[in-house]
């Protein structure tokens, strides 16, 4: 791998790491240590952290999640589906920004390119830069998710940081950014010009007590992702004290737990960062314990793929026709007879660019064939639909 030299051992798991248990997580993985960088033949997803943190002159605590993650996540015992998993090591700061950032997006894109999910820890979430931008090096548009209390679309001219990359990656030229979509904001900590600018440039964005009230809507969201970002500020204080903003609400530790299994079960999800994690604000490594659960759950969703899409094999879906009155198109779902999942079918020109082809066919849930069925046109369907026209 050419992006290894960007990579050097964890200091407390690398080359002299702790006795771990038989048949846990850190008992099956292959560590950068002293043996050097491990092989990534079979391997399927690779973790690694990140000891930067853009934006902020000073450190802050997050710069030490890495470590105080794998310290709890190597404990747990294996999912039941195990597969390829290694680890390897951090990345530290380079010379400027710009370097670590590069540094970043290269390994992203290269473990991307090798069928590899890298999962990214540790840092501030203006990290999620780096993300999209290793899609934008291997030339593909992509679906951002954001699990995030805020937009982070910060102020006019505002440089890199968590509050801000938004607006770095929005403003992009050429941009391969198709979808951006936000899970958990709080309305009293985002300002009405910012709802209002993500739904001009049909965006979607979903309250917290939405999601609340029906964590399964965060499915679907997650099922047309191809990077995911969490900002473990989103998650309330009492259930993850260590972090940079700590806040009294947020979403509840068994729902992270379970919008990170979806986002396991995605097909289409090719990589995750968790940021924002403050060991230096802990309480009994708690928050670190709740961001091993929640790679785990990950892990967990990620052995259970079923490479149920549709564009790939379509024999092993139910097709339904909805005509909608005064309606030019009719709406047209597929439903799988393996997972009972659903998706929508949106139009676009023939003369449309190769590149949004793979967009088209938007993850949904039975709901909205149920709207359909009632001749409403659903959300989800709307959005696309401009966004391709």
């Amino acid at each position: 791998m050419e992006s290894s030299i960007f990579f050097k051992p964890s200091a407390a798991f690398g080359e002299h790491r702790p006795e771990l248990a038989s048949n846990t997580l850190g008992d099956h993985v292959a560590f950068h240590g002293a043996n050097g960088f491990p092989s990534l033949e079979g391997m399927k997803v690779a973790l690694f952290g990140v000891l930067d943190d853009p934006g902020h002159a000073k450190p802050r605590g997050c710069v030490d999640a890495p470590d105080s993650v794998r310290a709890q996540l190597y404990k747990l015992y294996m999912p039941a589906n195990s597969f390829g998993f290694a680890d390897l090591g951090d990345i530290h700061p380079g010379e400027t920004a710009e370097d670590t950032r590069h540094a970043l997006a290269a390994a992203i894109a290269e473990l991307i390119s090798l069928n590899i999910v890298p999962l990214i820890i540790g840092g501030g979430q203006g990290h999620t830069l780096a993300q999209y931008l290793a899609y934008e090096k291997l030339e593909r548009t992509a679906n951002l998710v954001c699990v995030d209390a805020r937009f982070d679309l910060g102020e006019p001219g505002q440089g890199l940081a968590e509050s801000s990359y938004l607006s770095h990656i929005v403003l992009r030229q050429p941009n391969y950014l198709f979808n951006y979509s936000n899970l958990g904001f709080q309305t009293y900590l985002v300002d009405q010009p910012g709802i209002e600018l993500i739904d001009k440039l049909f965006f979607d964005a979903h309250r917290l007590g939405e999601l609340r009230a029906n964590i399964s809507e965060a499915e679907p969201v997650l099922r047309n992702a191809d990077t995911v970002s969490v900002d473990m500020t989103s998650i309330r204080r009492a259930d993850a004290p260590g972090t940079t903003r700590p806040g009294p609400n947020g979403f509840h530790g068994e729902e992270i737990c379970q919008i990170m299994r979806y986002a396991g079960t995605s097909e289409k999800v090719t990589s995750v960062g968790l940021y924002e994690l403050d060991p230096w604000r802990d309480q009994d490594q708690v928050t670190a314990q709740l961001a091993a659960q929640m790679l785990w759950c990950f892990l967990d969703g990620f052995g259970s793929r079923t490479n149920d899409l549709p564009w790939l094999d379509r024999k092993r879906f139910t097709r339904f026709h909805v005509p909608i009155q005064g309606h030019e198109q009719e709406l047209v779902f597929f439903k799988s007879t393996v997972s009972d999942r659903w998706w929508m079918d949106v139009p676009y020109r023939a003369g449309r660019e190769a590149r949004f082809e793979r967009h088209h066919l938007v993850p949904c849930a039975y709901s909205d064939y149920s709207a359909a069925c009632r001749e409403e046109v659903p959300d989800r369907w709307w959005r696309t639909f401009q966004k391709l026209a």
